[in-house]
């Protein structure tokens, strides 16, 4: 039996009550439509660029109002619901970017703080230093969410090809890609970012986007996209508005592009130069 998803896709305010009054409809209507796994974008509690305004809304994973009304809607909606990322607090008082996976009891069954900072100076004179803001992850997750395993990453991680093959030798058949990626970079490199780890690693690739002009001043590109093993898109949202992606995931399509192409047992060693 396929595995239906549903990929959010918001344009999120920049407060948590706001957040949670934004989100819950499309959650609800990806249910509605059959979705099991639900999976949201990067920054689906806030999106806030200043620090000094986003460090007093700041609350752990556990207290943040969306993250609880999201558990709540994964154990009346029993579904698994991936919170691309929430904007929380660590114990240390640090910020983290932080995927959380939801059960369809409501538990927090794992979590992924995001490994690599967007730290850029883009041709268009755009700049960005999350790592002034959040404090990177040191680990790759990987995580069952009932039948399908999928492989934990959030937006810029996805230039780092490497993470996504240790996620895949570790047994992730979807790769999940939530983004709030800039315009400028979403234009060009998005879609041919998320087909190559795709193909690269045999796997389905998810990738939920923010899209559209934000609160806080910033442009997010949209376009959520489900990427099949072989490298073909088998759905997207042509459009950065707020919407529903659904997809249905064949998972014999992993086992049947690995046996193909088996890249993932065919590496060899070497020497750098």
């Amino acid at each position: 039996m396929p595995l239906r998803v549903g990929l959010i896709q918001t344009r999120t305010p920049a407060s948590q009550a706001a957040a949670l009054t934004h989100v819950l409809p499309l959650v609800r209507e990806a249910a509605a439509g059959g979705a099991r796994l639900v999976a949201t974008p990067e920054g689906t509690n806030l999106l806030q660029r200043k620090k000094a305004v986003l460090a007093p809304l700041l609350q752990s994973l556990e207290a943040d109002p969306v993250v609880a009304g999201l558990r709540q809607a994964a154990a009346d909606l029993g579904v698994w619901i991936l919170i691309g990322s929430a904007m929380v607090r660590r114990s240390d008082g640090k910020a983290a970017n932080r995927s959380a996976l939801i059960s369809p009891a409501g538990m927090i069954t794992a979590t992924y703080d995001k490994l690599h900072m967007f730290d850029v100076d883009l041709p268009n004179g755009e700049r960005a230093r999350e790592s002034e803001t959040y404090e990177p992850g040191d680990r790759a997750v990987a995580a069952q969410a009932g039948e399908v395993k999928l492989g934990l990453s959030i937006c810029y991680d996805i230039r780092f090809a490497a993470l996504y093959r240790a996620l895949a030798l570790a047994g992730a058949q979807v790769l999940t890609i939530p983004a709030a990626f800039t315009r400028p970079t979403g234009e060009a490199h998005w879609e041919v970012l998320l087909r190559a780890r795709a193909i690269e690693t045999g796997a389905y690739v998810i990738a939920p986007a923010q899209g559209g002009m934000h609160e806080d001043g910033r442009g997010t590109w949209g376009r959520s996209t489900v990427v099949a093993p072989w490298g073909e898109v088998i759905a997207r949202l042509d459009h950065d508005e707020p919407g529903v992606l659904l997809a249905d995931l064949d998972l014999a399509e992993v086992d049947k592009a690995r046996a193909a192409i088996p890249a993932l047992k065919n590496a060899q060693p070497f020497s750098p130069p």
